[in-house]
């Protein structure tokens, strides 16, 4: 699904990340954004819920500015929804919150984004053999491992991003022959050694 040109990251506040922090409403997000507008019930198929607690937490998302609704594709009653930004930006004064509402909604963030992680790295794992050849050597999950200085990890992390921004800049049109999305995790985190 291409992008809309105005698409935008979103920088979570206390707030707004307790209206994000819940697993099926960051699975609703994740899944318009990367399937595209949908109704309550196509979402509760895809994820396995009803579509009861799909309109409730999209309802939630909706009050919070996540999504909104996209009424070109709607008929009749149906409700149509999509994402609203591209993605959230976290920022890592919310883990140290006076509030405590605010840290454990911080702390259910995080871990819902790594369970993602884990849960599409074994997806990949999972299906490798389902995908043609060339995708299959185009794939990656390396690691490494180098001493740095909270300034130089810092400087990795932002030349990573920008280096993905620059493909995102030049990615292909839908009709590019062999183009598929791709997703790209990146941790960078220190790690005591014995």
């Amino acid at each position: 699904m291409p992008e809309p040109e105005d698409w935008t990251t979103r920088v979570l506040d206390a707030r707004s990340l307790r209206g994000l922090a819940h697993p099926l409403r960051m699975a609703l997000l994740n899944a318009l954004r990367r399937g595209g507008p949908a109704t309550a019930s196509q979402l509760a198929a895809k994820l396995g819920e009803s579509s009861g607690a799909t309109s409730y937490h999209l309802r939630q998302l909706a009050s919070h500015g996540f999504v909104e609704d996209a009424p070109e594709h709607g008929k009749g009653r149906e409700r149509w929804w999509r994402a609203v930004h591209r993605g959230v930006q976290f920022d890592d004064s919310l883990l140290k919150d006076p509030d405590p509402a605010v840290r454990g909604a911080a702390d259910l963030f995080l871990h819902e984004v790594a369970g993602t992680h884990t849960r599409e790295v074994a997806t990949w794992l999972g299906t490798t053999g389902d995908w043609p050849l060339p995708w299959q050597r185009a794939s990656d999950m390396s690691d490494m491992t180098l001493r740095l200085t909270p300034e130089q990890a810092e400087d990795l992390i932002a030349k990573l991003h920008d280096l993905v921004a620059g493909y995102r800049e030049r990615a292909p049109d839908e009709n590019t022959p062999d183009a598929e999305t791709v997703r790209v995790h990146t941790h960078v985190f220190p790690t005591h050694t014995d």
